[in-house]
């Protein structure tokens, strides 16, 4: 009969996160194993922007479905992915359902899955910022108490799930595939039209990326912080690909000359002004492991973080909203004083090997 999973994606994080389990799929298969999948996209984010480029650049296949959820409230987004999903499920029932990350699809498709006694396996399970003001946090935490099998990224994420009951012989330690997908991707990393446009040279420009509620929702507190930032990076342009969230508000206020705006880029095009950059300035949560692999300074916007390990071994730093630390950080960035990082273990581009490899044994 062979393995029959079905892998969930629905938000840009995910089909970074995706690509290569798919690739390891494959290689399972053409060596023999009888494994078979669908990849069920949810449809959570449906623009070009934010989805298909995403699947052209990471050479990801067309998938089997698209549930087309759209967008909404959380409830809403959320409630339309399980009654699409469950459709799925009741049609062609797989031995396992892999969901991956923190987004709502992640959530909405492991309690379908379970409700219909299918197991769930966590890729990235046990990451926790403990901030329940976070959507993200509350989607892990439910993710996470009814889940399966739990693959982490780190010790740490494991000794997380522990405290909240979960067998250690149900927890597999293996990687991070959002790296393995950098790695396999870097040598294809391409110059956006930005950059000649700009004339931006190596190490001679920030990297900036807000979306969180807290940072951007306030026009009067995002004018404030820009320009912070802008006074702060002194000589060096800032690039800002604006999420759609934001870019409601920054209608609204005056952008500082050297801030410079622009759509969001393809994952190649954005690791690209990453990897040549000085250091990025973020609220994201993925940006934070990406600059830790490629040894890029991280000046994270926020209280907390469900990645400690970009911190405490990594090249990222943590200022949440004192907005007066700002200059301070900026300065030790402007002037070559950022602390060196280092790689976290087994984040070396053979995650989503391992994981297959695993479901192979627990499904054999």
């Amino acid at each position: 009969m062979g393995i029959n999973v079905v892998l969930i994606a629905g938000a840009r994080p995910n089909f970074i996160k995706i690509s290569p389990l798919i690739k390891a799929l494959e290689l399972a298969k053409a060596n023999g194993i009888a494994i078979d999948y669908r990849l069920i996209h949810t449809g959570q984010h449906y623009d070009d922007a934010m989805s298909q480029s995403f699947f052209r650049d990471l050479g990801i296949p067309e998938p089997h479905v698209n549930l087309k959820a759209g967008s909404g409230t959380q409830a809403e987004q959320t409630a339309s992915i399980m009654v699409s999903f469950e459709k799925e499920l009741l049609q062609r029932k797989p031995d396992l359902v892999m969901v991956v990350g923190d987004v709502n699809s992640t959530l909405a498709c492991s309690i379908v899955a379970k409700k219909l006694n299918i197991d769930v396996a966590h890729i990235e399970a046990g990451i926790r910022s403990g901030d329940r003001t976070m959507p993200e946090e509350i989607n892990r935490l439910v993710t996470d108490s009814i889940a399966d099998y739990f693959f982490t990224t780190t010790p740490e994420a494991g000794a997380n799930l522990m405290k909240e009951g979960v067998s250690e012989r149900k927890i597999f330690w293996v990687g991070n595939t959002m790296i393995d997908t950098l790695i396999a991707q870097e040598s294809k990393f391409k110059e956006p039209l930005v950059y000649s446009k700009l004339g931006l040279k190596k190490e001679q420009y920030i990297v900036l990326t807000l979306h969180r509620p807290s940072n951007v929702d306030d026009s009067q507190n995002l004018e404030r912080l820009l320009k912070l930032i802008q006074t702060a990076a002194k000589q060096y342009p800032v690039i800002f690909p604006v999420h759609p969230r934001t870019q409601r508000v920054l209608s609204e206020i005056a952008i500082p000359a050297s801030i410079h705006t622009c759509e969001p880029f393809g994952y190649l095009e954005f690791l690209f002004l990453v990897k040549n950059s000085l250091g990025v300035v973020t609220d994201s949560g993925g940006i934070q492991e990406e600059t830790t692999y490629l040894h890029k300074p991280c000046l994270t916007l926020r209280t907390t973080t469900e990645r400690p390990e970009t911190v405490t071994l990594g090249t990222n730093i943590l200022i949440g909203e004192a907005y007066d630390q700002i200059p301070v950080a900026l300065n030790a960035l402007v002037s070559n004083q950022w602390k060196t990082g280092k790689v976290p273990e087994l984040w070396d581009g053979q995650t989503s090997n391992r994981i297959i490899k695993k479901i192979i044994e627990l499904y054999s």
